[in-house]
């Protein structure tokens, strides 16, 4: 059975971009544009894992991690930060709201499976057959 990912993002073209790059890795994805149609999709789809963008129309990404981690259905899904917002307070403050892990966009597509291979239990390979699991924080 596939592991589905939630991927949150008002960018559209970026989001079809992780999209495609976790299709190719045979993860199911659903996709939302804004922060209320996550948090809809994320009760209604059930994810393995959240990824979500902080900046964003109307209810930025940090209400999301908020009411994520409040509702009983969610609140043990883990949630990656994938944002182009990289200062440290901003990281601090996903890291006090519950967030699972953070990485800056643009992200190196290895650090994004390696994360999202980490959180979903599956093994991380790379072409090589060379292990890899840490993750780039800028």
């Amino acid at each position: 059975m596939k592991k589905k990912i939630l991927v949150v993002d008002d960018e559209a073209d970026f989001a079809e971009m992780i999209k495609m790059r976790l299709e190719a890795n045979d993860f199911e994805v659903a996709v939302a544009y804004d922060g209320a149609e996550g948090l809809q999709k994320a009760l209604t789809e059930k994810p393995s894992l959240i990824l979500l963008d902080v900046m964003m129309p109307g209810m930025d990404g940090f209400e999301v991690l908020r009411r994520l981690k409040r509702a009983d259905e969610t609140m043990d899904t883990p949630v990656v930060m994938l944002t182009a917002k990289g200062e440290s307070k901003s990281m601090f403050v996903g890291q006090e709201l519950g967030c699972t892990d953070y990485l800056i966009k643009p992200c190196d597509s290895k650090d994004l499976m390696a994360v999202v291979n980490r959180l979903t239990k599956r093994p991380s390979v790379s072409p090589g057959g060379v292990r890899f699991s840490s993750t780039r924080h800028e």
